[in-house]
């Protein structure tokens, strides 16, 4: 599933911590909502899930990863 936002069931993020913390990281399970109210069901690498809700000015990164070519496509 793609969002409008091109977040799609897949990709990876990062949220970068404040200086001095970790970065978290993990997998996009569920893209939900929509526009401004889009979320994320994500499990991080930490091994639990939780809901992301991305906030404005947050350190975050989406990672998408490449795309997998269909028998067809050869």
């Amino acid at each position: 599933m793609r969002a409008r936002s091109g977040v799609r069931t897949g990709d990876r993020l990062e949220v970068r911590g404040l200086p001095g913390s970790a970065s978290r990281h993990g997998m996009i399970l569920e893209v939900l909502g929509e526009g401004a109210h889009e979320h994320y069901r994500v499990r991080w690498d930490e091994e639990h899930e939780s809901l992301f809700f991305p906030g404005s000015g947050e350190g975050l990164h989406i990672v998408h990863p490449p795309r997998r070519r269909s028998a067809r496509g050869k």
